[in-house]
């Protein structure tokens, strides 16, 4: 029988949160709405989930001794990964010592490195994947294109949100390519993967939840990709009866084979009914925010219910939504989101603004949410709400 005790407590619960991002910042959210007392981590101050966390902890998690003294110092009853940029390895030797890792230590090793999950999808488990090859040197990087042939995909091994992502079309743009992938990995950044162009009629985020109810499967998200990074998001994707039943196959077996607890973001291709596997996160998907208005519970609540050990029965599906990313370029520490009452005046338009700190160059710092009668209106509201969005950088 699972209880939660009061919080700053013997009995209370304690979380630490690797990565204090907007998903964490909704993970901190529902976590509290169980009196879990939550410690957010991350590199810089005021991060997003640091504004509603108990506590906040600011050093570079991709110091394993750090990351071990952080740990040991507040001896927290689930560590949960939100980011890429984690010392994993020493996430394992925790594990080793007793710490609950969210979902587990090993998936979090192999799923916050593209090599690891590839290698176990394709060669492990026999799932149908595009193409591969790795490469830690130019000289491999070259033979690696060569050998996949063009159009292919350059990605660092270790990187999020389209961070040196590149599509190479021509042989010009090879060279770009590499350096685009060296400068966007967020660890080990000599390595890269080059995958083969899929010819695919659209992709889907298959948000799946592993519980102590067994496992359960949120309807299709459909998205749309601007250089790796999402900007749009709807839900539920049309798809073929076959290609969803493959498609939850596939997600089913490389949770099942990374285990634990906790939501999933499996990344699948989809042509006609086929159905092809790219990537899998242990923990929520920035395109699956439009759950925040689509679910009874989003998949924050999924991951929160999940990781403490409590039931996941069902998942009520409201309707037809959308989520429409507010991405701000240029360089400022302070930056307004105007003309809001514009932007939320359609019923079933909603927002959230994540509280970032700055932006150099481009980021995420916020998104619009919608729901309407069909996905198409719901897509076409997010969009015009986000066009009567002004910004301003001071």
């Amino acid at each position: 029988m699972t209880s939660l005790g009061t919080p700053f407590t013997p009995s209370g619960k304690k979380v630490l949160l690797l990565g204090s991002g907007e998903l964490g910042k909704e993970v901190a959210i529902e976590l509290q709405r169980y009196g879990v007392e939550v410690v957010a981590c991350d590199k810089y101050p005021f991060a997003p989930a640091m504004q509603v966390a108990n506590k906040c902890r600011v050093f570079n998690m991709l110091d394993a001794d750090e990351l071990r003294r952080v740990v040991e110092e507040e001896r927290p009853d689930h560590i949960i990964p939100e980011v890429e940029a984690i010392a994993t390895p020493m996430l394992v030797e925790l594990e080793k010592q007793g710490f609950n890792v969210t979902p587990t230590a090993n998936a979090t090793l192999l799923t916050m490195n593209r090599e690891g999950i590839r290698r176990l999808a394709a060669e492990q488990l026999g799932i149908t994947t595009s193409p591969y090859r790795f490469a830690s040197t130019r000289e491999e990087f070259i033979r690696a294109v060569n050998e996949i042939g063009l159009p292919c995909v350059v990605k660092p091994v270790m990187s999020s949100s389209g961070h040196g992502q590149s599509t190479v079309k021509t042989p010009e743009q090879i060279e770009q390519a590499w350096i685009n992938a060296r400068e966007g990995a967020r660890a080990d950044a000599g390595r890269v993967i080059v995958e083969g162009f899929v010819d695919f009629d659209y992709e889907i985020t298959l948000l799946t939840v592993r519980s102590v109810s067994g496992t359960e499967f949120c309807e299709p998200v459909g998205h749309v990709q601007v250089d790796g990074d999402y900007r749009f998001s709807w839900q539920p994707q049309p798809m073929s009866d076959d290609a969803l039943r493959s498609a939850r196959q596939i997600a089913r077996k490389i949770t099942d084979a990374l285990g634990g607890y906790g939501i999933f973001g499996v990344e699948l291709f989809v042509k006609g009914d086929n159905v092809i596997f790219s990537e899998v996160s242990p923990r929520p998907h920035d395109t699956g925010m439009v759950t925040m208005i689509s679910q009874d519970l989003s998949e924050f609540a999924l991951h929160a219910r999940a990781v403490l050990g409590l039931p996941v029965p069902a998942i009520r599906f409201y309707g037809p939504s959308a989520s429409a990313a507010v991405v701000v370029e240029g360089t400022s520490r302070e930056i307004v989101l105007g003309n809001l009452d514009s932007v939320l005046a359609e019923p079933g338009t909603q927002m959230r603004i994540f509280g970032k700190p700055e932006v150099d160059g481009h980021r995420r710092m916020a998104v619009i949410l919608a729901t309407d009668s069909n996905v198409e209106a719901a897509r076409q509201k997010a969009a015009d709400a986000l066009g009567r969005l002004s910004v301003e950088l001071r």
